[in-house]
């Protein structure tokens, strides 16, 4: 019986060396278009799709592979009598090998100059349906979408004249993952298009960034994927220049100190642990920015990560390698300073560029059986509603601080309190059951630096009981939503104290 291999790529790679074993093998090699140029010119012979068809191209080749004498010779079962029967009949000569890559329809869209027209033209329908119908047959053909598995397919055709039934299986969820996902862009694509925010259906892709070695918990499983045509200035497209693999926690951790970071245009860095922030701090240098953003916490920052808005020099190295860090973020290492921080063997330095635009990305959550989605919360202070409720309003630098502590309080988990000064954070409270207990924890790592200090809410008071609290630690200026029934009460308490509120109308919560 004739042996045919259907070879249609639009990625060449190693595309040659495969039809050159498989004639080898005895194998005849079925084409069409650029590939089918390539193959012959490397010397090849090579039958075209039309002359097995007796069809030719149409449309201006959107119409190829489309025909029984392709689909028949792949869809047929070889263990069915009345299957070979009517290939007979038809003159149809059945096809082992299907090996097809689609039209670079990511990359087209990858173009911001690309228009909608050369987009459509980009959507593939012949090699899909190949590549659908060697998948459902893969009892019986060997479907290939891989350069990556070449070898090994080869390799067993060598050795024991045929294809494992394992690794045509394993080829063929691959091939309909390959499909499954190249259909979910194109959906993701023509929806914004449309401008519908939730679809009845919702279909996400994401490719494979690396195994971890765990999850949250040695006992946990995990895996690290990213989103095609994701946003530069994101974790997954982060260059990693020195140190051991990124674990689980180290990503979560690092995604975290990644959002409060990008909150701020002046030198800022930001230490977080557990998610959660430890210290945030600012300043006219890098170096002046994370000296304060240790001394916020300096106990909380071992083994924690940090993320810096600028590139690091000489003198913030020097002060990153005194102490135990997981993870640095930056928007790039000078020479200088990876020479002094590339000595820590197992520190990770990954390098973002922080100033890409933000995507239009969601955040999506997973939960049992289902899938929260939601949009990023990149509402600013500048959008809000501002009002001032009390007798006092706040001096120009209680401003400064107030500003700065609501960029930071609304990526604390909730229920969250901010303590800090326009340069720093003096205390975090954050994940607390009641705010009382959030402002109790904040003020206390506080300390008498929160004398003339200022503090931030991720939302109301319900009652006046954290401005009490606050007032007694020394408290001069508080940023809330507002917008409890028993706001009267807050700012009478404000008013009692001398404390200038300031009203935001909007809230962070963050779960």
């Amino acid at each position: 019986m004739t042996k045919r291999a259907l070879i249609s790529v639009s990625d060449k790679s190693g595309i040659v060396e495969l039809a050159r074993e498989l004639q080898g093998l005895g194998f005849e090699i079925l084409s069409t278009g650029g590939t089918k140029k390539v193959l012959e010119e490397a010397g090849l012979p090579v039958k075209g799709v039309s002359e097995v068809t007796g069809f030719p191209e149409i449309l201006g080749g959107r119409v190829k592979t489309l025909h029984p004498k392709i689909h028949g010779g792949i869809l047929a079962r070889l263990d069915q009598a009345g299957h070979h029967k009517e290939l007979e009949e038809h003159g149809i000569i059945p096809i082992q090998i299907v090996c097809v890559n689609l039209y670079p329809f990511q990359e087209t869209i990858a173009r911001q100059e690309a228009s909608l027209e050369e987009a459509i033209e980009n959507i593939d329908i012949g090699g899909p349906t190949l590549l659908r119908a060697a998948a459902k047959n893969h009892e019986h053909v060997t479907v290939l979408i891989d350069p990556a598995d070449y070898p090994e397919v080869l390799a067993q055709l060598r050795e024991r004249g045929e294809v494992s039934r394992e690794t045509r299986r394993q080829l063929a969820a691959k091939a309909f993952r390959h499909t499954a996902a190249y259909d979910a862009l194109i959906a993701e694509y023509l929806t914004g298009l449309t401008g519908e925010e939730f679809p009845e259906r919702l279909t996400v892709t994401y490719e494979l960034q690396q195994p971890l070695r765990y999850g949250e918990n040695p006992h946990q499983k995990a895996a690290f994927y990213r989103k095609p045509l994701g946003t530069p200035s994101s974790l997954p497209y982060a260059q990693q220049l020195h140190g051991k693999e990124l674990s689980y926690n180290n990503i979560s951790d690092a995604e975290a100190a990644l959002q409060i970071v990008k909150e701020f245009s002046e030198p800022a860095a930001v230490a977080v642990k557990h998610t959660n922030p430890c210290g945030v701090g600012r300043g006219s240098t890098l170096a002046e920015a994370f000296a304060r953003a240790y001394a916020s916490d300096p106990v909380s920052i071992f083994g924690g990560i940090v993320a810096l808005n600028r590139e690091v020099d000489l003198e913030t190295a020097k002060q990153l390698e005194e102490i135990f860090l997981e993870v640095v973020i930056a928007r790039s290492f000078a020479p200088e300073a990876l020479e002094v921080l590339t000595k820590k063997k197992n520190l990770r330095l990954l390098a973002i560029p922080l100033e890409a635009p933000l995507a239009g990305e969601r955040k999506l959550t997973s939960i049992g059986g289902g899938l929260l989605v939601q949009e990023y919360d990149y509402f600013t202070l500048e959008q809000a509603q501002i009002s001032v409720p009390t007798k006092r309003q706040p001096t120009a630098e209680e401003w400064e601080a107030l500003r700065f502590g609501w960029k930071v309080v609304k990526h604390v988990k909730s229920n969250a309190i901010v303590v800090c000064t326009k340069e720093m954070t003096l205390g975090v409270g954050a994940g607390q059951m009641n705010r009382v207990g959030a402002a109790k924890i904040a003020l206390e790592q506080a300390g008498e630096k929160a004398r003339g200090a200022v503090l931030a809410s991720d939302a109301f008071f319900p009652m006046p009981d954290t401005v009490e609290v606050a007032a007694a630690a020394g408290i001069t200026a508080i940023i809330q939503p507002g917008g409890s029934i028993r706001d009267a009460d807050s700012i009478q308490a404000a008013d009692r104290h001398q404390i200038a509120m300031v009203f935001t109308g909007i809230r962070h919560f963050k779960h």
